[in-house]
């Protein structure tokens, strides 16, 4: 029984409302963090070994044929790094896409968990949905960023030498 109780349309529209505001928020928090931030956190980043510096994302989930399917947050904040301006001889270009790419994922991370708030005003059912439609729409770009990272550090590594 949820806590907080609202007709079905008011419901829906504080549903509607809640994910808006989370997933502006954050995405909004996330892009006010220090580049350095990630620089001196680069651990927390790196590839599993299951991972095979991105082969098991292609090989396990076919990435390369829907990645670039899915809607880029930085046409959407209007100020993220333009990827269409990246060159692949430009280390510094490399290097804040690198950062990038751990900012994406570390929002994505983020996003997840306040989707159990939902059960405070939502029946449990309804919970549950939330629950995973945080986890159907994040996942695909968390997957992104661990594929597409370790793909970039290559190039860098290769130019640096």
């Amino acid at each position: 029984m949820p806590l907080i109780y609202f007709t079905p349309f008011r419901l829906i529209l504080v549903d509607i409302l809640a994910w808006l505001v989370i997933h502006l928020g954050i995405s909004y928090l996330l892009r006010q963090v220090d580049d350095g931030f990630f620089e001196r956190n680069k651990r927390w980043f790196r590839p599993f070994s299951f991972e095979k510096s991105g082969d098991f994302w292609q090989k396990k989930f076919r990435i390369k044929a829907w990645k670039d399917r899915l809607p880029d947050g930085t046409v959407i904040a209007k100020n993220g790094f333009d990827k269409s301006k990246l060159a692949n001889n430009n280390i510094e270009s490399l290097k804040q896409f690198v950062i990038e790419t751990q900012r994406a994922e570390l929002t994505h991370w983020f996003l997840i968990p306040p989707a159990f708030l939902f059960f405070l005003w939502n029946p449990a059912w309804a919970g549950w949905v939330m629950v995973i439609y945080a986890l159907v729409v994040n996942l695909p770009f968390i997957m992104i960023q661990r594929y597409n990272r370790p793909r970039l550090e290559r190039v860098l590594k290769k130019i640096k030498n």
